[in-house]
């Protein structure tokens, strides 16, 4: 399976590279229309090579899609939160039961019952 795994990824970067070197040729990237350029003091373009605009964009969209999931899912993590607290809450009711049943019994049997 490791060695699936290293041609896969090697499969992968021999592909990565090749798109790299396709697309080489710089591009203008503006970051403003013109409209709002003369009112920003940042330089308005930016000289890139083509691949380097196509992998930011993949990163891009996929580091918005993994904070959106984030957000998205945090409604499932505190309803587990508050179930794992309700676990361990009527785990300590449940212990100081079987605390309370085991006084009017043996010694004995009530550690051994507690370890059961």
């Amino acid at each position: 399976m490791r060695y699936i795994r290293y041609a896969f990824i090697l499969t992968l970067a021999v592909c990565l590279l090749t798109i790299a070197m396709a697309n080489r040729g710089s591009v203008t990237l503006h970051l403003l229309p013109e409209e709002l350029a003369g009112f920003a003091l940042l330089p308005n373009t930016l000289e890139l090579p083509l691949f380097v605009v196509i992998f930011g964009g993949i990163v891009a969209g996929l580091l918005i899609g993994f904070i959106w999931e984030w957000f998205r899912e945090y409604r499932i993590r505190a309803e587990a939160t508050r179930a794992q607290r309700n676990v361990k809450k009527l785990e300590r009711e449940v212990g100081r039961l079987k605390g309370d049943k085991a006084d009017d019994k043996d010694e004995i049997l009530a550690l051994l019952e507690k370890s059961a």
